[in-house]
């Protein structure tokens, strides 16, 4: 290529590096004033958004998973976005080495859930257990979205009615919620004989379900997020070493 076709190469590659990366930005904005938004008011979210049954989001806190989602988002979009229009090598390769990290931890966690499924259980068990018997009965928000998915999906706790002995939800009532024994619409206490009696299953497990049923979607999606995760560190690395030759 001719010294003037490489120069207009090298600016469309800046141009559509400088878009891609404010639309990066756009959207982890958007994401962070909803997780505010969450968090600030989580019951009108849940009330103009339904029912979100079959998403994993329902067993962790919405709010600070778009929260931190959008943070990353609004770093990656201004290095990037500054890094190319300013031509600035230190922001490129800071872009470069955030998508880099994030690429690998992705990788990393896929690895894990696939060939350490036990063990991914075990972990998530571990973390979100303690908050759902300290915050269920307590949060409302937190409340009305383990009520909504264990009434919509039909199951109970994270694994089964055992998550909410010693909970707060147990010391307040000393009972399980009515879904942990399918009664949702009766005035029938929900005790340890009842529970135990009908096993429902935990929500865990549903969840998992879901997704094996859905996984050539998650796939393509997961697909999609790493190809352009590639393109984006390979462009970067594009631009970043063009400026040498500038």
């Amino acid at each position: 290529l001719s010294p003037g076709a490489k120069m207009g190469f090298f600016t469309f590659i800046k141009v559509m590096m400088i878009l891609f990366n404010l639309a990066i930005f756009l959207s982890g904005g958007t994401l962070l004033g909803v997780g505010i938004w969450v968090k600030v008011d989580g019951q009108s979210f849940v009330d103009i958004f339904g029912v979100l049954s079959s998403s994993v989001l329902q067993v962790v806190n919405v709010s600070y998973v778009l929260i931190v989602i959008g943070a990353i988002l609004l770093v990656i979009g201004f290095l990037g976005c500054c890094g190319a229009q300013k031509e600035s090598k230190c922001l490129l390769m800071m872009f470069f080495s955030v998508v880099l990290i994030i690429f690998i931890a992705e990788v990393a966690v896929a690895v894990v859930a696939l060939v350490y499924t036990s063990l991914a259980e075990s972990l998530l068990s571990a973390v979100v257990t303690p908050v759902l018997k300290e915050k269920y009965g307590e949060d409302e928000t937190f409340t009305t979205i383990w009520n909504t998915t264990m009434t919509k999906v039909h199951c109970c706790g994270l694994n089964n009615y055992t998550d909410f002995n010693d909970s707060v939800w147990y010391e307040k009532h000393e009972s399980y919620p009515p879904q942990c024994c399918g009664l949702i619409n009766s005035t029938e206490i929900c005790n340890v004989t009842l529970a135990a009696q009908r096993n429902v299953t935990g929500c865990f497990g549903q969840i998992l379900e879901e997704i094996r049923t859905n996984a050539g979607v998650a796939g393509g999606v997961a697909a999609g997020i790493a190809a352009l995760e590639i393109a984006a560190m390979a462009v970067s690395m594009y631009l970043y070493c063009r400026l040498d030759e500038k």
